[in-house]
């Protein structure tokens, strides 16, 4: 299943919790001093929010949009398509970031929103983003 990936940046990461827990019903399945993110199960969505900038967060509000696969091939699909329609497509590979290790690639659209499109393959301890080594097969 493909989930809708939002990343907001929020002042207090304590009054967050308890609206967006409040709002989907569930706890947060992460959450560090900095972070909190829900993967609820009866909606397609990855929502996360952080105190960082460290995401693409300026502030308070929408720091990107993406789409969470379940594929490296995935990723190639939506890349393609992106780049079909001349879209900027700019492939991160694997990296750790927002406490997860990831296969990444990045896009904008025409409206200068970041769209995020990944799959998740292990945790990290690591909010900031940075490249780590592609995984064991």
């Amino acid at each position: 299943m493909k989930r809708l990936h939002v990343h907001m940046g929020v002042a207090d990461l304590e009054a967050a919790i308890t609206y967006y827990s409040a709002m989907f019903g569930a706890e947060p399945v992460k959450v560090r001093d900095d972070y909190a993110k829900w993967a609820p199960e009866d909606l397609a969505v990855n929502f996360a929010v952080s105190k960082s900038t460290a995401c693409g967060n300026e502030g308070n509000g929408i720091g990107h949009l993406g789409i969470e696969v379940q594929s490296d091939e995935d990723i190639t699909a939506v890349g393609e398509r992106l780049s079909g329609v001349d879209a900027p497509v700019r492939l991160d590979g694997h990296v750790s970031c927002c406490y997860a290790k990831s296969n990444k690639a990045w896009s904008e659209d025409p409206f200068g929103i970041k769209w995020e499109l990944f799959r998740t393959f292990d945790d990290s301890n690591a909010l900031a983003p940075s490249h780590i080594k592609e995984p064991a097969a």
